[in-house]
């Protein structure tokens, strides 16, 4: 970091790169709702009361009871408690949707004890999981959904498994039995219907499944941290789709796969339905004039003749985004965890974090190790810059005579200082292309610390109690600053245009002010970054002043 030109210009690539984080969250669809009047409001009441799908179409212009409705919310008293080692679950008897769910692994602020809730239901904010049979026969439908049977109010995960089976019959002669089950150590829930025709006639029936949320803004992060909040999905011709809300308001999802999922995701955490795999399954969406959105999957219709029975199955994860459990749930489940277009270089850095914290259990010195890997790895570039910058030093009385004897004449002067750069075999670049190459490594770094739900809420030491938020008292942006300034201290190498000069004079200060409020996980590595780079310039230039050049120009 110690030519003025180069870190200008990487200073000119970083501040570019977070307005254009920025311009994308604020331009991206789905970010904003429209103000709904209490005319309108009252409206859905009666007239959009129910997301339910249509039996036979991937579309949901039809639709369940309010789910904003005070009704609703508390559903009399019918809502009952299934905990596990990683979840807490309500699940509302009315439909057997799961319209609460709280990770017992995760605070929902740093030292609090309230848990996170990822799906909740109240007069605010609606995000639930929704799930039914219809069709012909179908037990949830525009006039209501299935009234299911529970043997108890609260069930607790005891061995590796829980069942939690809710039943249910209708006039017709059809037994339902839908079960979620649970295992120890997953966020998975497998979501099965039993079915048995006990009547006199066929029974046509689609499962759907779905994920309803209100529409917000209230998740995109800053400029500094932006985050995407809004619908994804996967399919056979497209392995991650983000969805936004306004796309989804434009134009609904018609989707016809085998594979894939949908889901709802925000910063860390996610909401999907996995579909079986082995059928063509519909995606679809909906957005309701409560400024609710939905995106679900549909299921070809499935006939129970009299006397048989059926069983159909499908999986829900509500969960952090962790990449291991998600990839063994579906395929590209864990794509989720957006890395941006340098997520191949990003991947393997996680890995490489995620390795290294296994042996010494702390995020942050993980990011310590993995700064002095990538900087030894960078040596030869880092020794290749240096000397380049020094030779370039030694030019600096031949290139003043050519200014001398050329003048104005840009074009002569141009030919002349390659024709002296390739006698003296000086590189021009020399001193700026490892730098960026660095560059992709800091922004690769910068995605994983953002994304990386294993770094929430994960201390350092001491003050820095959170890896991905802000360092609380500022220590390490301004230890970042004064790091930089030594190394220009270490090797001045003052810019000849005046404005440059003073850019670069003050570019410690700026990168400090900017660095305030990035999270303390890439505050630490850029700071390890300049003091391991500061005793590699004193390694180099010891052993090209003791060759008789002079770095340092002193």
């Amino acid at each position: 970091m110690n030519s003025p030109r180069s870190i200008l210009l990487v200073a000119f690539i970083v501040v570019s790169f977070f307005l254009f984080q920025q311009w994308t969250i604020d331009t991206a669809p789905g970010t904003k709702a429209p103000q709904q009047t209490q005319q309108t409001a009252q409206q859905d009441q009666s007239q959009n009361n129910s997301t339910v799908p249509q039996a036979g179409s991937n579309t949901a212009d039809n639709a369940v009871p309010e789910s904003n409705s005070p009704n609703a919310i508390t559903s009399n008293g019918r809502l009952i408690t299934v905990v596990t080692d990683e979840l807490e679950l309500k699940i509302d008897l009315n439909g057997g949707d799961i319209v609460s769910a709280k990770l017992l692994e995760f605070a929902a602020t740093l030292d609090s004890e309230e848990r996170f809730q990822l799906l909740k239901r109240n007069s605010n904010h609606i995000y639930i999981a929704q799930s039914g049979l219809i069709g012909p026969q179908g037990i949830d439908s525009n006039n209501g959904r299935a009234h299911y049977q529970a043997t108890q109010e609260r069930y607790r995960l005891e061995g590796d498994t829980l069942e939690v089976p809710l039943t249910t019959q209708t006039e017709s002669g059809l037994n339902v039995t839908k079960t979620f089950i649970i295992k120890r150590g997953h966020y998975d829930i497998g979501v099965n219907y039993a079915i048995e025709n006990q009547g006199s006639e066929a029974a046509q029936l689609q499962f759907y499944g779905q994920l309803q949320q209100t529409m917000t803004a209230g998740e995109s992060g800053s400029m500094i941290m932006p985050t995407y909040f809004g619908a994804a999905y996967s399919q056979d011709e497209d392995k991650f789709e983000k969805y936004p809300f306004d796309d989804m308001r434009e134009k609904k999802l018609n989707v016809t796969t085998q594979t894939g999922w949908v889901s709802m995701l925000q910063h860390y955490f996610v909401a999907a339905w996995v579909p079986t795999q082995t059928q063509q399954n519909k995606f679809y969406s909906q957005v309701t004039r409560s400024n609710q959105a939905v995106i679900g999957v549909l299921y070809p219709s499935t006939t129970v003749q009299p006397g048989s029975s059926q069983t159909i199955d499908s999986t829900l994860f509500v969960g952090p985004k962790d990449q291991d459990a998600m990839a063994k749930v579906a395929p590209y489940l864990d794509l989720t965890v957006d890395y941006g277009f340098l997520w191949w270089l990003a991947q393997p850095i996680f890995k490489l974090l995620q390795f290294l914290q296994s042996f010494v259990i702390n995020w942050g010195l993980a990011i310590i190790l993995v700064t002095v890997i990538i900087k030894a790895l960078l040596f030869p570039l880092t020794k290749a810059q240096y000397v380049s910058m020094a030779k370039m030093r030694l030019l600096q009385p031949k290139m003043k005579s050519l200014r001398e004897r050329y003048g104005d004449d840009r074009q002569k002067m141009g030919q002349a200082m390659m024709k002296l750069y390739k006698e003296e075999k000086v590189n021009p670049l020399g001193g700026c292309l490892p730098m960026l190459l660095q560059l992709p490594i800091f922004l690769s770094l910068y995605w994983v610390l953002l994304e990386s739900v294993e770094l929430r809420h994960s201390s350092f030491i001491f003050w820095i109690q959170d890896l991905s938020t802000k360092d609380p008292y500022y220590i390490l942006p301004i230890l970042m600053g004064a790091s930089m300034f030594f190394m220009q201290r270490l090797q001045p190498t003052p810019a000849t245009d005046p404005m440059q000069q003073k850019l670069f004079q003050y570019m410690p200060v700026i990168f400090t002010v900017f660095f305030l409020w990035f999270p303390s996980g890439l505050v630490l590595y850029w700071l390890v970054s300049n003091l391991i780079t500061i005793a590699q310039m004193l390694i180099i230039y010891n052993g090209l002043e003791k060759k008789g050049i002079n770095v340092r120009g002193k």
